[in-house]
């Protein structure tokens, strides 16, 4: 509306259309109000379902190159062209109607016009359906006298979504089949009947009727029948449609086989009539010749089919079928058949003809009297009827197409084989040309005639590859799908080869398409890691990011990243954390526990982002990112296409800072026996602390390291040391939690062995959700042990010895006290062995009861007291070994009763001088024991040289007196 004359405007056929697959569809255009010549140009286009906004040309009036290559090849064979009606007006013909072909149609016009004015292109939508039309009816030779009635049934169905009407019509086709086929009878899609014009006054009689009968049938009944009926009949369904422009458009029509009528006069003689259905052929078409026989009586007859006067089959009146010797194998293979459908009706028929077949048929008649009867009444030859046999020559054309030119290794691979000019079946064969190998082919697929597929060996068992397809789209349309490309070696050309066989013959066609298929891998592939802050505080949250890049764009291939993390300090080697495949599916590795619940993923196009929340000690270490490039359409098995790391990047976790103060005042204890209780007090921490406690002692000698008594730690669980691990010293040393800020040290029964320096160090320990955390420690002043004595020192040998034992005996080590016992006082007596450690250990122990304690229980057995009087406390060690080496000393303590029933008081002690113990190895035999003795070893040694010094002054002596 609104346009002038002087404005262009483009009508194209109304739709929606709905045509089926494989008719001959028009679609009709035309241009008006235009300037310029009156023979304008028109441009067809599709706009196809799958890619609607995207143009596809088909074919032009003025531009032989403007299809695209999907079409080049049916518009050059001719199955695609436009029909001129007149300068302005056009038909677009498309000859066999495929799948692919529903689409939105464009009929555009160049512009001619002095300015642009109107519009210039015009749209119309065709569907495409299935062709379900079906018509049938059993093959049959029929043999009626003139005035027979005569019945013939069709079927015909459709199963269209769409509402159609159908016709249905009787045709009957006479002779070599020269002229059309005359129509008898037909019921139109409006559900009329009208006859054909030969047909019309017998029809007005009732001779000649069609009735339906039921939803699928049709049957046509010709009453009177007349030898001008006698040929094939057969019937023609046909489907019809409403187009949007309210005209009826047939969209599918079905012809079923025929029915041969011969129509017998009532006459006096013998007649052979023979009719062939097509006496035209090509190598490989079926002929059919059929002997039609007229008797005034039913009478024994004798057929001999001839080709070129020579005699193929015979015959006999009882139905006995005979071949000649040269055509038995064919009729074996059932290639040629001869048959009697009735009385006086005999057909040949031969499949697949050859050259050979060619030639003049005829078919000799004889009426017998009897079955049995040599001699005939009468024969009767029926003229000839010649039957050409055309050499097949198939001209195979393939257009080789790929919608993938230029893929990235991975992608898919999508090419296309149109097959024209084929009269049969095919075969198909897709090679593969590798650039880097000339001259070389590898097998991709084949698919036979009957549809079996073939894989070549490198695209077997959906390897790397994927799983290959070739499907058949269309009666001459194959397209072959790689689902991934491996790498630049999958590039070069493909070629597609289809052959067809016929009669051992076959004829091949080829054609080739070029892709070109890049590679991801080393096209410089980077990953770079950082973070904005490298130390973090407790409950801080932090990020990294895993900036990649590469000479080719990232978002169009598949990328997976592997995050790992290594712990402050390594206890292993970097461990994954965490991998998100390309599809987004994410996997935890052996370090997600640390992370759980706090670890957050993101993607950009290029960068990998990993978002730690609330950070915890843990989570402190270092970081490294991982990014790997895959193939399209392969899922992330085996190896990667391509993979890079990146740099390592540390986060320092800080925890809260410790605010944990201890007393630090030194102090010094004196006492004279008893029980003693070292205090360690904590002056200040923070809420919900817990503190582990470790006790020293720092002997009084010079040049000692501090040794450790007992560790508590924040659970309370006690640990000794090295030093105070026996027995008995863990039931003298105990620590004990008075208050939440006050510990002790017991120790009990404390002795002059127990003198030195003690300490404490506390360590202020804190639950950070995921586990105990030590904050720092602190470490006590210290606290001086000394003994305080009242009674006079108590004399005893100071000076230090040494003795020798031999291993395996008894040595004796001397304790006396030298001064005199006061009245009323009791000693006791320990030994102690000299350790570099600087705490002796205490071997045994004489109690004031005279009970005898063992400190080092590995020794009791081989320690005793041999007192040969009171102030005698001497020590023998049996049994000796090579380990006992070393310095002893003993000490005594002297105790007085306060009162009857009081406690004991030290009042003094005394240490001895170190005796050092020389060990001497063991000897078995009198020269070892003489070996052992230096003086008596050197004696032996010169014992020699004597002799030889006393005989050569012997000599000296005896020469002088010999002289006198």
């Amino acid at each position: 509306t609104g346009l002038t004359s002087a404005q262009r405007q483009v009508t194209v056929q109304e739709g929606p259309l709905y045509r089926t697959e494989g008719s001959h569809v028009t679609l009709w255009c035309k241009v008006s109000g235009y300037q310029g010549p009156a023979e304008q140009n028109f441009q067809w286009s599709i706009y196809l379902p799958s890619a609607p906004e995207r143009e596809v040309q088909i074919v032009s009036t003025v531009d032989p190159s403007f299809p695209y290559a999907i079409y080049t090849q049916r518009v050059r064979g001719r199955g695609i062209f436009v029909e001129r009606l007149q300068g302005d007006a056009v038909l677009l013909h498309i000859t066999e109607l495929q799948e692919r072909d529903a689409g939105q149609y464009e009929c555009h016009t160049p512009n001619t016009d002095e300015r642009y004015l109107g519009s210039y292109s015009a749209k119309t939508n065709l569907t495409v359906i299935p062709d379900t039309l079906s018509a049938s009816m059993a093959p049959q030779a029929l043999s009626h006298m003139e005035g027979d009635v005569v019945e013939l049934t069709c079927e015909v169905s459709k199963a269209t979504a769409q509402h159609t009407h159908l016709s249905v019509g009787w045709y009957l086709l006479q002779g070599a089949g020269e002229q059309p086929a005359k129509e008898i009878l037909t019921l139109s899609k409006d559900f009329i009947l009208k006859p054909g014009p030969s047909y019309e006054q017998r029809f007005l009689e009732g001779d000649v009727q069609l009735n339906k009968v039921g939803n699928t049938t049709y049957k046509l009944i010709i009453r009177g029948v007349k030898p001008s009926d006698q040929g094939q009949l057969y019937c023609e369904a046909a489907e019809w449609i409403e187009d949007p422009d309210k005209t009826w458009k047939d969209i599918s029509r079905n012809q079923t086989q025929r029915t041969w009528l011969a129509v017998l006069s009532r006459g006096t003689d013998l007649s052979v009539d023979l009719t062939a259905a097509e006496p035209s052929l090509s190598e490989g078409d079926t002929l059919q010749l059929s002997c039609v026989v007229e008797a005034p009586k039913s009478s024994n007859f004798k057929v001999v089919w001839l080709l070129n006067d020579m005699e193929v089959a015979r015959v006999d009146p009882h139905g006995v079928l005979t071949w000649e010797e040269e055509y038995q194998e064919r009729a074996r293979l059932g290639q040629l058949r001869a048959f009697k459908p009735s009385n006086t009706v005999y057909v040949l028929t031969i499949s697949e003809v050859g050259l050979e077949d060619k030639g003049t048929y005829q078919c000799s008649v004889s009426e017998m009297k009897t079955p049995g009867d040599l001699q005939s009444i009468q024969t009767v030859v029926s003229s000839g009827i010649q039957v050409d046999v055309k050499p097949v020559e198939i001209h195979l054309r393939l257009s080789v197409s790929t919608s993938t030119p230029r893929v990235t290794a991975g992608d898919a691979l999508v090419l296309h084989c149109e097959v024209q000019g084929a009269t049969g079946p095919v075969s198909l064969r897709w090679w593969h040309l590798p650039p880097q190998q000339p001259g070389h082919r590898e097998l991709v697929a084949a698919m036979e005639q009957d549809g079996a597929l073939n894989l070549g060996s490198a695209y077997r068992d959906g390897g790397a590859r994927g799983s290959l397809r070739l499907q058949k789209e269309s009666s001459g349309t194959f397209t072959l799908v790689i689902p991934s490309t491996l790498d630049e070696d999958d590039g070069g050309q493909y070629r597609c080869e289809a052959t067809q066989w016929s009669r051992g013959r076959n004829w091949t066609g080829k054609g080739e398409a070029a892709v070109m298929v890049g590679s991801i891998a080393g096209l410089g592939l980077q990953a770079t890691l950082r973070s904005r802050i490298a130390t973090v505080s407790y409950g801080q949250s932090f990020e990294l990011f895993c900036q990649v890049g590469a000479s080719y764009a990232l978002e169009e291939v598949p990328v997976s990243v592997r995050w790992r993390f290594q712990p402050n300090p390594p206890t292993s080697p970097l461990e994954e954390l965490v991998q998100v495949l390309p599809n987004g599916t994410v996997l935890w590795g052996a370090a997600q526990p640390r992370f759980q619940g706090k670890a957050q993923l993101a993607k950009t196009d290029t960068s990998f982002r990993l978002h730690i929340h609330s950070a915890l000690p843990a989570n402190e270490g270092t970081y490294q990112c991982e990014v790997e490039v895959w193939r399209r359409n392969v899922l992330p098995l085996g190896r990667p296409a391509a993979s890079t790391s990146s740099n390592a990047v540390g986060i320092k976790v800080v925890l809260p800072g410790s605010k944990l103060q201890v007393d630090t005042k030194d102090s010094s204890v004196e006492i004279a026996s008893g029980n003693l209780a070292i205090q360690c007090r904590i002056v200040f921490a923070q809420e919900n602390s817990q503190f582990a406690v470790t006790w020293y002692l720092l002997p009084p000698l010079a040049d000692t390291k501090p040794l450790q008594i007992l560790r508590a730690n924040y659970t309370s669980v006690l640990e000794y040391g090295s030093e105070f691990s026996s027995p008995a010293l863990k039931s003298r040393f105990l620590s004990q939690r008075v208050s939440s800020s006050l510990f002790q040290l017991q120790i009990l029964s404390a002795n002059l062995g127990d003198e030195g320096s003690y300490y404490c160090v506390v360590e202020e320990w804190l639950w950070l959700v995921d586990g105990w955390y030590k904050l720092g420690e602190r470490t006590s002043g210290r606290t001086t042990l000394k003994f305080k004595l009242s009674g006079e020192q108590l004399q005893m040998e100071k000076t230090n010895d040494s003795i020798s034992a031999r291993e395996g005996e008894e040595a004796t080590l001397p304790c006396r006290l030298q001064s005199a016992l006061p009245p009323r006082s009791q000693l006791t007596a320990t030994w102690f062995q000299v350790k570099g450690s600087g705490r002796d250990s205490a071997l045994l122990s004489l109690q004031r009861d005279g009970t005898v304690q063992y400190p080092e229980g590995r020794l009791a057995a081989r320690l005793f007291l041999r007192r040969a009087s009171a102030r005698d406390f001497s020590l023998t060690l049996s049994g000796v070994k090579r380990g006992d080496a070393g310095a002893y000393y003993c000490q005594l303590q002297e105790w007085q009763q306060q009162g009857e029933g009081k406690d004991w008081a030290l009042q003094a002690l005394a240490r001895s001088g170190h005796t050092q113990l020389i060990t001497i190895p063991p000897e078995s035999t009198v020269l070892s024991r003489i070996c052992s003795s230096p003086p008596l070893l050197n004696f032996i040694l010169y014992l020699p040289l004597v002799l030889i010094l006393l005989l050569a002054l012997a000599v000296f002596c005896w020469y002088c007196k010999f002289r006198k």
